[in-house]
Formats: structure tokens, sequence, C-alpha cells
């Protein structure tokens, strides 16, 4: 089943009273507090570990905590506020995300954080849907994807900007005021989005169970599958990134934070070519994206005995941050009146693809393949993706909306 209706962008767009990159700028700013909780996490959790007295393993279920949150979150969200305005949605969506941080700084112990850390997670993707839906809609069809991309950059450079400074915060006072500042920056966004976004008007005529008929589209599940899938080989290097560092290529502590900037570097040039490519090529552009992907991720085994070709395998494989916007702008055609759900699980199926990668990775460890051996557990997923894409496009011929740019 694959929707003929035409998508979303095509509609009147709300009234806005400012500038388009004004309004971009203030989603923007939700995706940068967003993307500095989710990353900040992984390079805080030695020193939370300490301050409540856990292993490192045990400390790492406060990530899964919130990857729960953002799947579970994502759908319940969207339906709930089918009928709502959505620049509403977006200002109560940044105050309960940065209500959970603030929990999370003042949390007295690991169980407690454990809970804010998932209610933290909550209004993650159905933020990031409803602001890609918002974005969308400002713009002419051909320009998109582009406007998604620049809600998405703000996640993007929080792995360049956010989470150094949140690392550097936590080695000078404490874990604690990495949280307390996400928090701020939460209550930010919702003052920008609530200065700045479109005023739409509540959609009294939408119905929140014609939005469960995402569940029943082919094209939309095929399509968070891809994501779910394809994406995982990134996660699964960035997962053991830090690891792989210390063991395999025996660099200084110092090194390692630049490094990870590198990763985000890919990812943030990765969101840009790939917003071009999904206004350009449509979904064609996810093929090729999948198969720079799998031989990005098919040279990294060969380069993590050496810094400085471990950077530029690390740039190479962050580049595939080019997969999400293009399979988020092709929700928007394929998910006919159930946009908020199939927006919001877009961002489900990447935290799924974030347990996913490292989970296989783990495995490979376990089976003595070593740290080089993401790279083939990133090839292998890449090439699942692939297939999807290529079940998906099987599945569109005859529609209304083939793989083309919205034709």
């Amino acid at each position: 089943m694959s929707s003929a209706l035409p998508p979303v962008s095509s509609a009147p767009p709300p009234a806005s009273r400012h500038p388009v990159g004004l309004v971009l700028l203030a989603l923007a700013v939700g995706g940068f507090a967003i993307g500095v909780a989710e990353f900040a996490a992984m390079s805080v959790l030695p020193h939370f570990a300490r301050g409540f007295d856990l292993d490192p393993a045990r400390a790492a279920h406060a990530i899964s905590a919130y990857a729960l949150g953002v799947v579970v979150g994502a759908p319940i969200l969207a339906v709930m506020g089918a009928r709502s305005p959505r620049w509403l949605l977006l200002i109560g969506f940044m105050l309960l995300f940065g209500l959970g941080n603030v929990a999370t700084a003042l949390s007295t112990n690991f169980p407690s954080m454990l809970v804010f850390r998932f209610l933290s997670g909550l209004p993650h993707g159905a933020y990031f849907g409803i602001a890609a839906l918002v974005a969308a809609s400002l713009v002419p069809l051909h320009l998109r994807a582009r406007s998604v991309a620049a809600v998405m950059s703000g996640l993007t450079v929080a792995t360049i900007v956010g989470v150094p400074i949140a690392t550097a915060i936590t080695q000078a006072l404490d874990w604690r005021w990495t949280f307390g500042l996400v928090g701020a920056l939460a209550l930010l966004a919702a003052i920008l989005v609530a200065l700045f976004a479109p005023r739409d008007t509540a959609r009294r005529s939408a119905n929140p169970w014609r939005e469960l008929d995402a569940l029943r589209n082919r094209q939309v599940l095929l399509t968070l599958a891809i994501g779910c899938i394809g994406f995982g080989g990134m996660f699964a290097v960035y997962a053991y990134l830090g690891s792989t560092l210390e063991n395999v290529t025996d660099v200084e502590p110092s090194v390692v934070p630049w490094v990870f900037g590198v990763f985000g570097l890919g990812i943030t040039i990765g969101n840009l070519v790939g917003a071009w490519l999904a206004d350009r090529f449509g979904m064609r552009s996810a093929a090729w994206v999948l198969l720079w992907s799998a031989a990005a991720l098919a040279v990294y085994p060969f380069a993590i005995g050496r810094l400085d070709t471990m950077i530029v395998a690390v740039f190479l494989v962050g580049t595939l941050g080019a997969l999400p916007t293009i399979l988020q702008t092709r929700l928007m055609d394929v998910a006919g009146d159930a946009q908020n759900l199939a927006a919001a699980l877009n961002h489900s199926a990447f935290n799924l693809a974030n347990a996913i990668g490292p989970y296989l990775g783990g495995l490979a460890l376990l089976q003595g393949g070593g740290f080089a051996s993401m790279g083939w557990v990133g090839v292998s997923l890449s090439l699942g993706g692939l297939a999807l894409w290529a079940m998906a496009k099987i599945d569109a011929r005859g529609s209304a909306l083939a793989f083309g740019r919205g034709v």
C-alpha cells in the first residue's frame, strides 16, 4: 500500500511574520539541545558511573533508557498531538525535554536517573518529526529537504561543538552541570519557537486514529526499515570508536575528543549533501548513500591502526549522516494523512539502529572479531538497508509517488 496523496509541503504554509532562516534557526536550537543530551551522555558516562559507584556496563543503561524513551515517545506523542497546533507541540516537547534533563541533573540515585533519562527521551523523535514538517511547509517543494536538513543541523553541530563543551564542563565541574546546561538550552529553544515559529491553527478535522494508518502503509514501513537497518553500521563504529582509538590506534586520551569532532564534521557535511541529493533526486539517492556507506565502512577495518588513516576513515563513516534527511522527506511523500506519526517514527527507527549496530558489534567482539570487525558489521547492515530499498522500489512500481523527486 502506498499513498498517492500530495506531499505535505504542497499545502499552503502557515503564516509566518519572520524570515524562514530565523524560524529554522529557532527549530535548530532545539535540535542542538537534543544532540548535546544524546551524544554527551556517552562522553560523561564514566563520570556519573563513578558518582553512583557503578561499573560502565551498568551505567550504560542510562543511554538505553533514553533510547527507549525515544522509541516509545515518538508514536505516542505524535498521535496525541494530531489535532494540536504544531508550534504549541514544539514548545511543549522542548519544555518536557528540558524538565527531564534538569531532573536528571538532580537525580539522587541511579534508578531515579534511569526514569528521568527515559522521560527526557520521550519528546526527542516527536520534536524532530514535527519540526521537519514545519520546516518543509515554509519553502517550495524543491527546497524542502534542505529546509529539513537545517533543522537536523542543530543535532549535527552538537556533535562538533556541543559535546566537547559539555565534556569540558563535566571535567571542570561535574556531570550534573552538563544535563543542567541541556535544560537551559531546551528552555531557550522553547522561547525561540514561541517567538518565531509560524502560528498554524488547530486541526479539528484531524483524526488521531488516522495517524495509525502509517503502520499499515508498506512504503512507510519499508522506509523506516531502511533507516533502522541501513544506519546501524554507523552506530556500530561510533559506539566503539573511543575504545578502538585507545586500544588499537593507541592514541593519547586527549586526542580522542578531536577524533569524535571529525566524526561530527562528517555527519554535518553528510547531512547537507544528503539534503541536496534528496531535493534533486528523491529516494533514488538513498541507494547511492547506502552503497557509499558500505564502501566507507569497508575501508574502516584497514584504517584503524594509524591515526592519520583513522581520521580519514572516521570522517567518511560520519558522512553517512546523509541518510536521515532523505528518508524523512520520503516519508512526507508516502505517509498521506499520517504525517505526524510517520515523521516522528523516523527518529524511532534511527534509535533502533543505535541499538542494533552496537549490539551486533558486541557480538562480533565476543566472537573474537576485534574492533576492526565493526566495519564489517557496518557493511552487512548497509547492504541490508540497500536490499530493503530494492524491496521498497519494487513495491512502489505503478505508484503516483515513485523514487524520483516526488514523481
